[in-house]
């Protein structure tokens, strides 16, 4: 099958891929970066969806970033391809010092005062995980849906977050908005150029076969009249 492994990789092997690619971060950073250039699409509207890409990919949005990158991209008219690109501007290696800086904001911006400890955090998605598991068991059962946990960590660690991140994610993506045009401009013009010496090159090379071949009719004919005249029977 085309794409296979041909060694398919194990449980272990695919996890830790997942963590840290084995080919390494900087070349699937400079992969996207090639990709974003070689977009066929001006300069500015290659910049506005990097700019929506990039905010999305800071927000935590698990399993909805796609989706929400490009209606990020159709609401400034970007490149949604673009945008699908940027959202990959986090890793997992990144993710959780970010997340701590970003729930530490939204916890002083929202004048909340909870140690953000990693013993915290994780009581936090513990809590709202047995929520979630005992609601969903409710639904076959008489018991009642509880909510406490779940509106724990909305309260002290999803809204914390993505209020923290919000003011980051559109300062970091706006960099990244006036780096992407003069990238994607230089890249356009160096393609121009280089389309447009190939194409000089060939009409020179067609010039030449042209006059090299006109040189062989004219010499065909010349030798065709020197038969004619050479031929018996003519006076």
């Amino acid at each position: 099958m085309v794409f296979r492994r041909r060694d398919p990789l194990g449980w272990g092997a695919w996890l830790r891929e997942q963590v840290y690619p084995r080919s390494g971060f900087k070349r699937a950073i400079r992969y996207v970066i090639y990709r974003m250039r070689r977009l066929p699409d001006q300069p500015h509207r290659v910049a506005r969806g990097v700019f929506a890409g990039s905010v999305i990919g800071f927000l935590p949005l698990p399993g909805l970033q796609f989706l929400a990158a490009w209606g990020a991209a159709r609401l400034v008219r970007g490149n949604v391809l673009a945008a699908l690109l940027a959202t990959f501007n986090t890793n997992p290696v990144t993710t959780p010092f970010f997340a701590v800086l970003a729930m530490s904001l939204g916890h002083w911006m929202l004048g909340i005062e909870k140690p953000l400890t990693g013993e915290y955090i994780g009581k936090a998605f513990a809590h709202a995980g047995r929520d979630l598991w005992f609601n969903f068991m409710a639904l076959f059962g008489p018991e009642k849906a509880r909510w406490g946990g779940l509106i724990q960590f909305w309260d002290e660690i999803y809204w914390p977050y993505f209020i923290g991140a919000l003011g980051p994610a559109i300062v970091i993506s706006a960099v990244a908005y006036y780096v992407t045009i003069p990238l994607v401009e230089a890249y356009q013009k160096a393609r121009a150029a280089t389309a447009t010496e190939r194409a000089e090159r060939r009409s020179r090379m067609r010039a030449k076969l042209a006059e090299a071949t006109a040189k062989l009719t004219r010499r065909g004919e010349r030798g065709g009249e020197e038969a004619d005249d050479d031929s018996p029977g003519t006076p």
